[in-house]
Formats: structure tokens, C-alpha cells, sequence
């Protein structure tokens, strides 16, 4: 299969945490359970309000295994955040259990996620 860069966003993440945030990407399995990877290449969050926010984002893990990759980002007024800072993460999915990438932030409407993947690797 050929691999496809893709881009998903949330405008406007909610106050939800954890397993209940926002979902901002889930990761693409194949219908006869075959597991399928992605590389998460970057998460950028953007503070759109006039305040400063503090920001989660949550990988809800396919396994149970559910693992913060940043909890608690401060993010002044106006500004954004580059989560990955040039490292990768690997997301799979199998159809009926896929990896979540979710995210929340401490001011309900004051956010703006992007997530930049490349999947079928």
C-alpha cells in the first residue's frame, strides 16, 4: 500500500481529560483485523484566546495502555506549541481496537489542535 501524509484538527478542544478528551486523529486499521501503523510527525497547538491555557495530549492506547505525551503544557496568550520537537510516534490499528490520539485543554474554547501523520507504513 501506498503511504499518505495526512493532516486532522479539533478547533475549539474541550475541558475533557484523558480518555474522554477530544479525539484528534485515531489511528486507520484494516477491515480483516490486519494491524496497520502510522507515524505521528508533529502536534501543533494553537492558544487562540487572550489568556494563557494549559493543554493535554492523551494516546489512548489500542492495548489498555493509555499514556500522556504531554499533561499540563503551558501556553501563553496568542502562541502554539510544537508537541513532537522532531521526535515521532508510532500509532496502530486493527479495526476494532486502534490507538486514539486525544487532546484537552484547562479553558474550554481556547484551543486549536493539528496533527501532521503519515499512514500505512
Amino acid at each position: 500500500m501506498a503511504n499518505d501524509f495526512k493532516r486532522f484538527q479539533v478547533n475549539n478542544v474541550t475541558t475533557s481529560t484523558g480518555a474522554s478528551g477530544d479525539a484528534l486523529y485515531t489511528a486507520v486499521g484494516v477491515s480483516n483485523g490486519a494491524a496497520k501503523e502510522s507515524i505521528i510527525i508533529g502536534i501543533t497547538l494553537a492558544n487562540t484566546s487572550a489568556s494563557g491555557v494549559t493543554a493535554d495530549v492523551f494516546l489512548d492506547g489500542k492495548d489498555g495502555t493509555d499514556t500522556y505525551i504531554v499533561k499540563g503544557a503551558s501556553i501563553p496568550a496568542g502562541s502554539s506549541l510544537e508537541v513532537m520537537a522532531g521526535n515521532k510516534i508510532v500509532v496502530q490499528g486493527d479495526a476494532s481496537n486502534d490507538d486514539v490520539v486525544r487532546v484537552s485543554c484547562g479553558t474550554s474554547n481556547a484551543l486549536d489542535a493539528t496533527i501532521s501523520v503519515l499512514e500505512d507504513v
